[in-house]
C-alpha cells in the first residue's frame, strides 16, 4: 500500500468530547456570551483537533513550496519564470515578506523545491531547502496534463514525507507557495472543484490590466477544455491543471491532519491546495484553518466549498504563506481564550441573569 492510502487511514474527524468540553468552559468565561466570537468557535476548533484543553500550538513552522509552470508561456503572468529561483533565494536569505512576517509570528519558514525549473541542489546540500523536486516545473497545461498521474502522487506523497519528517517537533503548521503562475492552474482546480465560472474565479494574479485579464481567462478555458479533469478525482485534477508546489501542500495539509496538527492555509494558491486535499480526503476539512480572505476574486468560493470563514481580510495578494504567519497570532489568542480567561466562578463574578 502506497503513502498516500495508509495517511488517509488516519484521519478522523474532529474529537466530539473534546469540542464538547471547550464549548462547555468557553460557555462559562466571565464575559457576554461568546461575545470573542470566531475566536471562540476557533478555540474550540483547536480542542477537538488536539483533542486538548490546552491545544498545544507553541512551536510553528510555514513550509513554503516552490514550483514553476510551463503555463507561463502563454502570457498569463507579469513576471518571467526566472523570479521563482529568485525568490527562492531571497527566502533563504531572509529578506522576503514571508520571512519578516514569520518572525513577528515566532515561526520558522522552511523552504521546499517541489519543482522550481533550476537547479537548486547546492542550496539542498547546504540544508537551506528541503529537495523534493519532482520535476523542472510542469508542462503547459494549455497544450495538455500539467504533470502524469504518478507525478501528482509523488507530489502528494512528498508534502505527506515533509509533514511526517516535522510532526514530532512542530504543533502548528501554515502553508506557503512561490510559483510564477501559478493563480492560473488554482484558478483551474477551483473552477473544476466549485463549478463556478471563470469569469467570476479568475483573478489579477501579479497584476495584470484588463487586456491581459481577459486573456488569462481566454487561456484557462482552453485549458479546462483541453484536459476535462474529473471533479470527483483530486489526484486527477491535480494531473491535469495543478503545479508540483499545488500537490506538495495538498500532502502537507493531508499529512498534518493524519498527525493531528492544525493547518492554517493561506491564499488563493494554498486554498487550491486545500480543494485538492479534500476531493482526496473529505475528513482533512477538519483540520483546515483559513487564515484570510485573499483579493482574487476566487478565493471567496474555495473557501465556502472548504466550509471555513477566513480569520482574517486584508486585501492580501502575496502569498508565501505571509497570511498564514499572521493567523497564528490569532490562532494563539484562541487558545489563550480557552485557557486563561476564567470562569465565572473561578472569578467569582456574577453571571447574567437566566
Amino acid at each position: 500500500m502506497g503513502l498516500l492510502k495508509r495517511t488517509l487511514q488516519n484521519i478522523y474527524p474532529q474529537d466530539s468530547d473534546s469540542r464538547d468540553r471547550a464549548k462547555e468552559r468557553l460557555d462559562q468565561l466571565a464575559l457576554p456570551h461568546w461575545s470573542l466570537g470566531d475566536l471562540m468557535d476557533l478555540s474550540m476548533d483547536l480542542a477537538g483537533i488536539t483533542r486538548s484543553m490546552d491545544p498545544p500550538v507553541a512551536r510553528k513552522a510555514i513550509i513554503t513550496m516552490a514550483g514553476d509552470h510551463g503555463v507561463v508561456a502563454e502570457g498569463v503572468s507579469k513576471f518571467p519564470q526566472e523570479v521563482t529561483p529568485q525568490m527562492v533565494h531571497n527566502f533563504v536569505n531572509g529578506g522576503a515578506g514571508i520571512n519578516a512576517l514569520a518572525r513577528q509570528a515566532g515561526a520558522e519558514v522552511i523552504v521546499v523545491d517541489m519543482g522550481v525549473a533550476a537547479d537548486l541542489k547546492q542550496l539542498a546540500a547546504e540544508g537551506k531547502i528541503i529537495n523534493k523536486k519532482v520535476g523542472l516545473g510542469t508542462d503547459n497545461i494549455a497544450k495538455g496534463p500539467a504533470m502524469s498521474l504518478a507525478m501528482a502522487t509523488r507530489s502528494v506523497e512528498a508534502g505527506i514525507d515533509i509533514a511526517n519528517d516535522l510532526a514530532d517537533r512542530i504543533d502548528l503548521f501554515g502553508t506557503g507557495d512561490m510559483g510564477i503562475g501559478n493563480t492560473t492552474p488554482s484558478t483551474a482546480i477551483a473552477a473544476v472543484i466549485t463549478g463556478k465560472p471563470l469569469a467570476e474565479l479568475t483573478g489579477r494574479g501579479t497584476g495584470l490590466d484588463d487586456e491581459q485579464l481577459a486573456h488569462k481567462i481566454k487561456v484557462l478555458e482552453t485549458i479546462l477544455e483541453c484536459n476535462k479533469p474529473d471533479p470527483k478525482d483530486g489526484l486527477d485534477i491535480l494531473a491535469k491543471v495543478g503545479g508540483f508546489e499545488i500537490g506538495g501542500l495538498a500532502g502537507l495539509i493531508i499529512g498534518a491532519a493524519a498527525h493531528k496538527k492544525p493547518v492554517v492555509v493561506d491564499g488563493f494558491i494554498s486554498s487550491a491546495a486545500a480543494l485538492i486535499a479534500i476531493t482526496i480526503e473529505p475528513f482533512v476539512r477538519d483540520y483546515i484553518i483559513c487564515a484570510h480572505r485573499s483579493m482574487e476574486p476566487g478565493h471567496r468560493a474555495m473557501q465556502e466549498k472548504l466550509g471555513c470563514r477566513p480569520l482574517l481580510d486584508l486585501n492580501l495578494r502575496l502569498g508565501e504563506g505571509t497570511g498564514a504567519a499572521l493567523a497564528m497570532n490569532l490562532v494563539e489568542a484562541a487558545v489563550a481564550i480557552l485557557t486563561e480567561v476564567a470562569t465565572f466562578e473561578e472569578a467569582a463574578v456574577a453571571g447574567a441573569d437566566k
